[in-house]
């Protein structure tokens, strides 16, 4: 491809979105606690208390309960990541894959705990030993081997879940192995239906777990693999061109069929899956690095050694099948009149490019504070200094080795705080909306500095690509 495709202040935008209401959030966040709620009371409404004077019944009412709370934060969990858009838009992506993890591990812990105290209830109950009552367990009851087994796939999924575990992994594969987790759950819930005492013996349990059970299949199925199939059907995106930004950079532009009915925003990211050979299955998550066009969609990629390395290598023509978008860092988090303050690092710069677009054409004045190591990684750097040129954004460029450790800015402000220099740079931070985009422990010290700088934390927007 010769020449660039200049998107800045086009105004050819994909539809705009609504923003999303206060109240989706808290009407989903109150209805995954009610079902919890909604969980302990049938149980006790199946006479859960009642068995506690029984031989081993203490263990074994415990046990069940555990085990009926410990499903349904599982169940939980899969819509959670079911990518339902309007739950996706309300909390940002970063936040949902938080709870997920909190919620996943409550859940297991319970699941454990489950595990434990029904197995020393029955054996208390039967006059057996722990290690016969396991294998009556799973030998004779009716899908408690199918739930051994998926609990072994969840423990694994759990286990490669630890922090320090996930650092050892590429995104690709901790994607992968994450999705046995689904087949841990369709393995390890069975049980529960056929030989459930509080799903037996009672048609309002029966009712609620059914219902729990074909809300999360469905929002799987509608929104994890009908919508993406259907959105690359209809918009059947290829590769333009690829253009290299900088050193280790490419940009990749896309072309398909009406784009602009793509409901998507800049500061939102997709899963690619680019149609090229061997390890196309592997979902790679680029945020758009320019704001969507009636007709082209760009994304921006750096070479960080795993699958980002072919993106320089798409050849035009290579088909895409997409999934999203996702993520909530969009222009409509901006409050009111306030003017804002892009600030970004690395390859962050590409979620603050995109958003620049927006506030482009809508009067804001925006700074955007940009930091690189070397003035030859900046990535746009023609883009950004004609955009400076027409007054649509001021930009300053924040290039060298670290101030000192801990600081997020570079050397040449070594002799002052960050806070000194900050309002050195924008003396009216105060009245700034910031958008933050880069590594999460830089990004800590640049939210950490602008709170002392008088920005309030409604008006510190950033959004991590957790997982």
């Amino acid at each position: 491809m010769t020449g660039r495709v200049r998107l800045i202040g086009t105004g050819r935008t994909s539809r705009r979105l609504r923003a999303p209401r206060r109240w989706w959030a808290e009407l989903a966040g109150s209805a995954a606690l009610l079902s919890v709620v909604v969980v302990v009371a049938l149980w006790l409404h199946n006479k859960g208390l009642r068995g506690f004077a029984a031989p081993g019944g203490a263990a074994t009412s415990i046990g069940r309960v555990t085990g009926l709370v410990a499903s349904d934060l599982l169940l939980l969990q899969v819509l959670l990541m079911a990518r339902i858009p309007w739950v996706e838009r309300s909390y940002g992506q970063d936040t949902l894959a938080r709870r997920h993890r909190l919620v996943g591990f409550c859940s297991f812990w319970l699941m454990m705990t489950h595990v434990v105290l029904i197995t020393v209830g029955y054996a208390q109950s039967g006059g057996t030993g722990v290690v016969a009552e396991i294998w009556d367990l799973v030998a004779t009851y009716p899908g408690m081997l199918l739930a051994a087994a998926g609990t072994v796939l969840l423990v694994l999924v759990v286990v490669l879940s630890i922090r320090l575990a996930r650092r050892r992994q590429r995104y690709e594969t901790w994607h992968l192995i994450h999705l046995y987790a689904y087949l841990g759950v369709g393995l390890a819930l069975p049980h529960q239906l056929w030989t459930g005492a509080d799903f037996v013996a009672s048609a309002p349990a029966r009712l609620y777990w059914w219902g729990l059970y074909g809300a999360a299949l469905g929002a799987v199925v509608v929104f994890r693999v009908g919508l993406p199939l259907y959105r690359s059907a209809y918009h059947r995106l290829r590769v333009h061109a690829v253009v290299p930004e900088a050193p280790g950079v490419v940009s990749v532009y896309l072309r398909g069929h009406r784009l602009d009915r793509l409901p998507a925003r800049a500061g939102q990211f997709f899963l690619w899956r680019f149609l090229d050979g061997p390890g196309w299955t592997r979902a790679h998550p680029y945020t758009l690095s320019s704001a969507p066009s009636g007709d082209l969609l760009r994304i921006t990629v750096k070479d960080l050694g795993d699958g980002s390395s072919r993106a320089a290598t798409l050849r035009p023509g290579t088909r895409v099948l997409v999934e999203g978008p996702y993520g909530a860092l969009t222009a409509d988090r901006r409050s009111g009149a306030r003017k804002v303050l892009l600030i970004a690092a690395g390859v962050g710069i590409t979620t603050m490019r995109a958003l620049l677009d927006e506030f482009a054409g809508s009067g804001a004045k925006v700074t955007l504070l940009y930091r690189i190591r070397r003035p030859e990684d900046a990535v746009f750097r023609t883009e950004l200094d004609e955009a400076d040129r027409r007054g649509q954004v001021r930009v300053i460029y924040l290039d060298g080795g670290r101030a000192r450790p801990g600081s997020w800015l570079p050397a040449r402000f070594a002799q002052v705080s960050d806070l000194a220099a900050l309002r050195w740079l924008v003396p009216d931070v105060a009245q700034h909306d910031a958008f933050l985009c880069g590594p999460p422990p830089w990004m800590a010290g640049v939210r950490a500095t602008l709170r002392e700088a008088g920005v309030g934390p409604d008006h510190i927007h950033a959004e991590e690509f957790a997982w």
